[in-house]
């Protein structure tokens, strides 16, 4: 089916795909600025020289997510090694990160993307209705802020050693 018969099907029943020009593998990655759960402004670009895990997910303290947050949390010292800061944005607000953070011992950034701005520039956003909300997808950054791999289809219980897995191989590729 064509992207567009898939958009039309989704509208039809009620769900709809915000969709931007097309990010790929290889261009930079879209810039923002979003506070986190303690109310701190977090840019891309403070990242620079680090592999940048940026994971879209659709709400705090729901099962999926808190399953994909704490392996993340449960994996930071072997990502640490490999130069990796995870950061993880939500639509839903700093309160609601800070107590889904306190809850779970998160100790990365979940930042808040209020507007949804920032979800949609990375294709991630979608909608229930007039619910919005985030897809669960994760853009993998490279050091120099390029996009190095996108995961569309993210297995919340996995997702993790997935990275990892594509980390190794990608930190034993030549030019990397």
């Amino acid at each position: 089916m064509s992207r567009r018969g898939l958009a039309g099907l989704l509208t039809l029943f009620g769900l709809h795909t915000a969709q931007a020009a097309g990010l790929d593998v290889g261009q930079p990655a879209p810039g923002f600025t979003l506070n986190d759960q303690a109310g701190n402004s977090v840019r891309l670009d403070d990242y620079r020289g680090r592999w940048v895990v940026l994971y879209f997910y659709p709400k705090d303290d729901t099962p999926g997510c808190t399953t994909e947050a704490c392996n993340f949390r449960d994996d930071l010292p072997t990502l640490r090694k490999m130069n990796v800061q995870i950061l993880g944005v939500s639509l839903d607000d700093s309160a609601s990160h800070a107590q889904f953070a306190e809850k779970y011992r998160l100790p990365f950034p979940l930042l808040t993307d209020g507007t949804g701005e920032v979800t949609r520039r990375y294709e991630s956003l979608t909608s229930f209705g007039p619910f919005k909300f985030a897809k669960r997808q994760t853009f993998l950054i490279d050091p120099e802020g390029r996009i190095a791999k996108i995961y569309r289809d993210v297995k919340a219980s996995t997702h993790s050693r997935e990275i990892q897995q594509d980390l190794k191989a990608l930190l034993q590729s030549p030019g990397t």
